[in-house]
């Protein structure tokens, strides 16, 4: 590209994308969600510590998994998607040698943890559960920090989920086979704002 980035007017396809991700500042997070760009928001403190909740219960239950913070993926309907997940739960060294963009056969769970900002209704309630179950992903993992709820998807077909549970921080929230992990919610109590 030269320095220079030249995009022609009308929809993008998946390969312009990625070129204009790939020349973004590392401080700007680029995805590519229902055929738009999207800027993705810094994680705040409070995220990361749920985050690192999450990674803590993960490693404790599951040692033979990797929950991978911050990892791009192949999402949507024949992957024309491009996600930036805050976690990506897959067997050991799973992301050895992929790119920027992992596909996502061999993964067990897509997870989001809200931020708090103008998209995050649509971008993490609506279109991320449709791309994740287009492409197949077993479970999608929804921590709420503006309802301080969990939510649980889980059996994906046809581009949706057929199961979603929702459970208040502080209950025991039970992740589905392939993950097969039991999450005490309680902690996340500490992190509401």
């Amino acid at each position: 590209m030269g320095g220079r980035l030249c995009i022609r007017h009308g929809p993008l396809d998946v390969e312009e994308f990625e070129e204009l991700a790939a020349a973004a500042p590392e401080t700007v997070r680029l995805e590519y969600v229902n055929g738009k760009v999207v800027v993705k928001a810094m994680p705040d403190g409070s995220h990361t510590s749920i985050f690192m909740w999450l990674l803590r219960q993960c490693m404790q239950q599951r040692p033979d998994l990797d929950l991978a913070p911050e990892r791009g993926v192949k999402a949507e309907a024949y992957r024309k998607g491009r996600a930036i997940t805050d976690g990506f739960l897959a067997p050991v060294d799973h992301f050895r040698g992929h790119g920027n963009w992992s596909d996502t056969d061999g993964a067990l769970m897509a997870v989001e943890i809200t931020s708090h900002d103008r998209d995050t209704d649509q971008r993490d309630r609506i279109d991320k559960p449709v791309g994740y179950a287009a492409a197949g992903i077993p479970v999608y993992l929804l921590i709420d920090r503006d309802s301080s709820t969990v939510s649980v998807y889980s059996e994906p077909k046809d581009g949706r989920y057929l199961q979603c549970s929702t459970r208040r921080w502080g209950a025991t929230v039970e992740l589905p086979p392939p993950v097969s992990i039991t999450l005490d919610t309680e902690k996340l109590k500490d992190y509401a704002d």
